[in-house]
């Protein structure tokens, strides 16, 4: 089975707060980060709502030359592994570095560096294009960087599959520190798309709402006039750390992690398997691998992006692998208030399972108004968080090209 892992440090940078104290609030108090778009001129645009960090201050976390060279997902990985280790307690001075990394998935990189040189290119010439173009998008920039910054010496690369990167990444890096290869690792995911040229193209794909008039509602999971998601942006880092050595030194300690479920849809590159065979396959196979059953999940912090089709086929998941359990178990979409921040979103609902783990308290579904025929039989925490003493939860993240991760994590026992 291999060593047991804690989650002993959290960071995050989310359209609701940055830091975990904020992020929690908002989320308990249902609020949403939805907002007009104002990071570039939407003029032309039929999409003008995105969840944006629109608080983040590279400054507080960079000098100029360091801001200069980082593409803004690497900004956002660089700032919450700082919070996050920083949450952690950790003495870095007195840790072996070489038993210690950084796993970081994102599902797309530096997109928006690579519309700027672009830009560059066309405008101004072959000879202006930057010489940190390359390694300002590159996608494993973030976790080399969170590396230098550091000095983690011990498994360090980029995940990318998508929505599921996030979850990747924490599963390859739960993996590393159960096997022994590494002691503590900074794992999660960041994204930082909210661009013209990816907003076009998810919106040409029909992916997003476009519900401009009530951006605060927009985002709307299992609701019936749901009519897609909303991009956003940010990150979510957490530690994981050997549970001995987590325990002898008095961490604080939000949860351990028990297990996963990983599958494929080998179905369609965008479109969900339509009866939901992978999302059935990867959290059956995290019930197995955390040793637990059904009747012994609590809550399920679903992937749920506010789509008519993903919302309802995974409610059927579900119920497939919770059976008469499922009127037991409260299931909610924090994305609700974040809008779906693609390759972080795994990252940051995982930061957020163990938070309600740590303290008994469930993040609502906002803007839940009128139930879904076909998402019916379970209670969505609609509109205002509930309290309830949880023993294990459950975190879904789906992504194009039919990826699938389930993480369970669960109180120490």
């Amino acid at each position: 089975m291999g060593r047991r892992v804690a989650v002993t440090g959290l960071g995050a940078i989310t359209p609701v707060g940055h830091e975990k104290d904020q992020l929690w609030e908002s989320l308990c108090n249902g609020e949403s980060g939805i907002s007009n778009i104002a990071s570039f001129d939407t003029t032309g645009q039929d999409v003008l709502i995105a969840g944006e960090a629109s608080d983040f201050d590279p400054g507080k976390w960079f000098d100029k030359k360091e801001e200069r060279r980082l593409d803004r997902f690497t900004q956002f990985a660089v700032a919450s592994a700082t919070l996050a280790i920083e949450d952690s307690g950790l003495d870095l001075d007195n840790i072996d570095k070489s038993k210690a990394g950084a796993i970081i998935g994102t599902g797309i990189g530096g997109i928006i560096e690579i519309e700027a040189q672009h830009k560059v290119l066309l405008e101004r010439g072959p000879s202006r294009v930057s010489p940190f173009m390359i390694t300002k998008l590159m996608a494993n920039a973030a976790p080399g960087y969170i590396a230098i910054k550091f000095g983690l010496q011990a498994a360090n690369f980029s995940v990318i599959t998508a929505c599921a990167s996030g979850a990747h990444a924490i599963v390859e890096a739960f993996r590393v520190v159960q096997s022994g290869e590494a002691d503590m690792m900074v794992a999660g995911g960041t994204e930082a798309t909210i661009t013209p040229l990816c907003v076009s193209a998810f919106n040409n794909m029909k992916a997003l709402s476009t519900r401009n008039d009530d951006p605060l509602k927009a985002s709307r999971p299992f609701d019936k006039d749901r009519d897609g998601f909303i991009i956003s942006e940010g990150s979510g880092i957490i530690i994981l750390e050997e549970m001995d050595s987590a325990k002898k030194r008095g961490a604080n300690i939000y949860a351990e992690m028990l297990g996963f479920g990983m599958s494929d849809d080998a179905y369609h590159i965008t479109a969900p398997h339509p009866e939901g065979a992978g999302a059935y396959i990867a959290m059956e196979n995290a019930l197995k691998s955390s040793r637990l059953n059904p009747e012994q999940i609590s809550y399920i912090n679903a992937h749920a992006t506010s789509t008519p089709l993903g919302d309802m086929i995974e409610i059927n998941s579900i119920k497939k692998v919770y059976g008469d359990h499922i009127k037991n178990i409260l299931v909610s979409s924090t994305k609700s208030m974040l809008g779906h921040q693609l390759g972080a979103s795994g990252g940051v609902e995982a930061l957020i399972c163990s938070l309600i783990v740590d303290k008994g308290v469930i993040p609502p579904t906002i803007n839940y108004e009128t139930p879904d025929p076909d998402c019916n039989g379970i209670d969505f925490v609609p509109n205002e968080a509930k309290e309830r003493s949880i023993e294990n939860v459950m975190s879904n993240s789906f992504g194009f090209g039919g990826h699938n991760v389930s993480i369970v994590l669960g109180k120490v026992r």
